[in-house]
């Protein structure tokens, strides 16, 4: 996962959390719950990104060992 993902997964995040703040101070559940969507869908991009890294690790090692680096 690159610097800009992560960052565009943080500012979804937050983006999301101030969604959810200005929902719950102003009573709009619609509001409060398109912020808590946008926190889930950050977290699972997170999550889709570490495992591509993980993937990514493994057929790397995996090409080390048959070029015998």
């Amino acid at each position: 996962m690159g610097i800009a993902d992560d960052a565009k997964n943080k500012a979804e995040d937050l983006k999301g959390r101030a969604k959810e703040a200005a929902g719950a101070a102003t009573g709009d559940d619609d509001l409060k719950a398109e912020g808590q969507a946008d926190q889930g869908l950050a977290e699972v991009k997170d999550k889709v990104a570490e495992a591509a890294d993980k993937v990514k690790e493994g057929v790397d090692a995996v090409k080390n060992k048959l070029t015998g680096n």
